[in-house]
């Protein structure tokens, strides 16, 4: 093991860049998956395709990152966070302009949602890994800047893509947004390793192996006094040649048998956490959640524009009251989450239960102040994703915190997948949006209510064995960042 592998964070100095640099990859990454909702009527009126449909290309460029979130942070685990950034910054870019030519949405449907969702999915992934290699006591400040860039992104983006529209049509729009989008590469300029990754590692270690493969093989030839005849060293070498398949079969072999090994712990790992009431009731909240939370933020712009309540696009969208609340939201959620009689599962109840209220107001919201307001609140109550780290460590413990958090972002992306296109496909069998907002606002409701519901019983359950964990989540509230 290197020096360089050893390195202790320095919580300062070349960090700060870092965290700039982190800061402005996801501001550029997410600024226009997070502002889709002023896309998505230009892309009703251009394809004149079903609102289900197109709903799709929303749904996928949110929920496609959550759920390959394990295989973006094993790509930033074995090559490292800039190399990582380099190619996001491509991937993202590249779908942004790839859209600007796309024919149908079910072209759409790939470069836009599938190719800058996992674009984004990586940016995520590495910008949190490198800063938190930089961090350590300061890393819950450190996090909570570089996160605001996605809701600073999605404000600034919905008033810029709005403009650009307006200027140089959809398609001129997504080109230079696109354009933006190349300076991730450069952001990753910044981001200077502070560990060598596993791939380099195991390269060097592989070399090193070959090294000392062929010194063993050369040996005997260079020791051997007496000249042997031509045949007995094809003899050996043929010996040779056989013992070093039978290795590499045995090796094989064993490599499968670990792998199968691993796969059946974790497998059973996974249904321990499920039988969890809690838990389980987390999974199934955060499901009901994004199933019905992700609906304003791709609809409410087109139900302003359906309804008569505004003539084409405000210059401040709703969208980008939605993502400077969200970033409002993340921060005052995250200071609440500090007072030590503050209960998490109760306050992310809380925000779970608000949202559904919300949600079921805006069928009767008749006027475009009035959605402001909504859009606000439910910005406010989206910042709770800062609280699901905390709520998990509650319910698990910090040593399953990682595979929980795992299973809890499968959960909301696929639910955030699905979202969307239903309340589309609600709204073109009833040509009404109000429909499609009770049943998201209901989904939410009963999401919350069980969740709230199972913390209840169980602390009324455990009351001894829930005041120590109390205690340690505290304590481990910093360690409980690497994951957020």
């Amino acid at each position: 093991m290197s020096a360089q592998n050893t390195k202790q964070a320095p919580d300062g100095g070349w960090g700060w860049a870092i965290v700039v640099a982190s800061f402005m990859g996801q501001l550029l990454a997410y600024g226009s998956p997070q502002s889709v909702g002023v896309l998505y009527p230009e892309w009703l009126n251009t394809f004149q395709d079903s609102k289900g449909m197109t709903a799709w290309v929303g749904s996928l460029v949110s929920g496609v990152g959550l759920i390959a979130s394990p295989v973006c942070s094993a790509c930033v685990v074995n090559f490292g966070a800039r190399p990582v950034t380099i190619f996001s910054g491509v991937m993202v870019s590249g779908g942004l302009m790839l859209s600007a030519f796309a024919p149908n949405v079910q072209f759409l449907i790939f470069s836009y949602g599938i190719v800058v969702g996992l674009g984004c999915g990586l940016v995520y992934a590495a910008t949190v890994t490198i800063t938190c290699q930089y961090f350590e006591k300061r890393r819950g400040l450190a996090l909570g800047i570089i996160t605001t860039g996605t809701s600073i992104g999605g404000f600034l983006y919905a008033t810029v893509q709005n403009e650009f529209i307006a200027l140089f049509g959809l398609d001129g729009c997504l080109l230079l947004i696109g354009c933006f989008a190349l300076n991730i590469i450069a952001c990753a300029g910044l981001m200077r390793p502070l560990h060598l990754p596993a791939y380099y590692l195991k390269q060097r270690a592989a070399l090193a192996e070959k090294t000392e493969e062929k010194v063993l093989e050369k040996a005997p030839v260079v020791e051997d006094p007496i000249k042997k005849n031509q045949s007995v060293n094809v003899l050996i070498t043929g010996e040779m040649k056989e013992r070093k398949s039978l290795v590499s079969y045995v090796t094989l072999v064993r490599l499968v048998k670990k792998k199968q090994k691993e796969y059946s712990e974790y497998l059973h790992s996974t249904a321990e956490l499920l039988q969890n009431r809690v838990f389980l009731a987390t999974c199934v909240s955060l499901f009901a959640y994004c199933l019905g939370a992700y609906t304003p933020l791709l609809f409410l712009e087109d139900l302003a524009q359906t309804e008569g309540l505004i003539s084409g696009i405000s210059t401040i969208p709703l969208v980008s009251i939605m993502s400077i609340a969200a970033g409002v939201g993340k921060l005052l959620l995250g200071v609440m989450m500090d007072i030590h009689w503050m209960n998490s599962i109760f306050l992310y109840s809380f925000t779970l239960l608000g949202t559904g209220v919300v949600l079921l107001i805006i069928p009767v919201t008749k006027n475009y102040t009035g959605l402001r307001v909504i859009s606000a609140l439910l910005g406010f109550f989206s910042g709770n994703w800062s609280v699901i780290p905390y709520v998990t460590t509650k319910v698990v413990g910090m040593d399953r915190l990682t595979e929980a958090y795992g299973i809890l972002m499968f959960f909301g992306g696929f639910s955030i997948m699905l979202g969307p296109p239903v309340a589309g496909w609600i709204y073109d069998w009833m040509h009404s949006y109000d429909l499609a907002f009770y049943f998201s606002g209901s989904f939410v409701l009963l999401g919350g209510a069980g969740l709230f519901l199972a913390a209840v019983c169980c602390k009324n359950n455990n009351q001894e064995e829930t005041s120590t964990p109390d205690t340690e989540c505290i304590n481990d509230y910093d360690k409980v960042a690497t994951v957020a």
